[in-house]
């Protein structure tokens, strides 16, 4: 019948296809035609392998199905458990009095928290843990910090005289560009009316925004950054972050004013103001996002803290590895000659005390 006949024949082209790789594989005659079963025809038979294979992709749909129900499960179970003992022994309790004790000796003046929240604290996480990480690069010491680095032999120790300059940079942009950003961002949340509330949100909540502020940053960081690489505006603006190219954590901020508002700057400010966050979720959201991008700069892959791999090749190979996750680098395939390396068989978080440049050491180098 005519309804059954482009099945039939999709199948059989399926069928003869296999046969074909058949042969090339055992060195059969060309001669070899499919078996038929007596009483059935070569449309019968391509009819049931149809069946056959739609059976397995059903099955296989079922198992998909389960083991991602039960992961939601079992992910949904665990947040919630970890969200009552935050919300009731520890955010319920301690934070929510910290929080009112704070909001009254600053008698409840909103741009004195939104500049402590968003500004000062942020800026004290990102210099503490740069702080720590710069000893590391201008003394070698102390050794725990230094066996971790990523491209052995390189700011070892780091050039003082730029290094003089990625920090004066950097402060410039924190002072100079990030500050004057944070003031109409300020007027936007105090649009929301929520953002000074006395109630901190509950910590199940701060999770979905931690979600949602992850998922913007990674959509307008990607897109901005790889436009940056486009020939002009590289050679123009962001030929100066990648001055370094073995970087350090305070590179992470060392860029040209337009690219510090652009690419740094608004993709992490867009999700709070999207979400009309409170200040708390938005000091967190900044200080985290200020110490991970220091992590992906630092050239130490040190234990149990995310993998730098990702973003160090991006300053190695330039043209690789523009986003925070790499989900948009793996859909738009910039991440190919990334994974074809050791470089990516390192990028997991190390749960030891050996320094994966030695467990999985770059292969030697041919000789000319």
């Amino acid at each position: 019948m005519i309804t059954h006949s482009i099945p039939q024949q999709v199948c059989c082209c399926v069928l003869q296809s296999m046969c074909e790789a058949k042969q090339a594989i055992t060195g059969l005659p060309s001669s070899f035609q499919i078996p038929k079963m007596p009483g059935q025809d070569t449309a019968a038979c391509a009819h049931s392998c149809c069946f056959s294979q739609g059976e397995k992709l059903s099955h296989a749909l079922r198992i998909s199905a389960y083991v991602f129900s039960t992961g939601l499960l079992m992910f949904t179970a665990l947040a919630n458990s970890v969200s009552w003992f935050m919300q009731s022994v520890t955010l319920g309790n301690f934070w929510q009095t910290a929080w009112l004790e704070f909001y009254d000796y600053v008698e409840g003046d909103e741009w004195t928290i939104f500049l402590i929240g968003a500004a000062l604290v942020p800026a004290l996480a990102f210099w503490g843990f740069n702080g720590i990480l710069l000893v590391a690069d201008i003394t070698g010491k102390p050794t725990f910090i230094t066996r971790y680095r990523i491209q052995l032999g390189k700011n070892d120790p780091v050039d003082k005289k730029k290094l003089w300059k990625a920090i004066y940079t950097a402060l410039g942009n924190q002072l100079f560009v990030s500050f004057p950003m944070l003031v109409p961002m300020f007027y936007i949340m105090q649009w929301w009316d929520n953002t000074f509330s006395k109630e901190l949100p509950t910590f199940q909540w701060f999770l979905v925004e931690l979600s949602i502020f992850t998922v913007i940053e990674e959509i307008l960081f990607y897109y901005t950054h790889r436009l940056a690489h486009h020939p002009v505006l590289y050679k123009h603006i962001h030929k100066k972050h990648h001055e370094w190219t073995a970087p350090i954590g305070v590179v992470s901020i060392y860029a040209h004013p337009i690219e510090h508002i652009v690419s740094n700057t608004l993709p992490v400010m867009t999700g709070p103001m999207v979400m009309g966050s409170h200040i708390v979720s938005v000091s967190a959201w900044f200080s985290l996002a200020l110490v991970t991008t220091s992590i992906s700069h630092c050239g130490y892959h040190l234990p149990l803290l995310p993998s730098p791999e990702f973003h160090d090749f991006h300053h190695l190979k330039f043209n690789q590895c523009y986003g925070v996750l790499g989900v948009l680098d793996f859909l738009h395939g910039t991440d190919r000659m990334f994974r074809q390396t050791k470089a990516f068989e390192r990028h997991k978080v190390l749960l030891g005390l050996t320094p994966l440049s030695e467990s999985i050491p770059e292969p030697p180098k041919k000789e000319e």
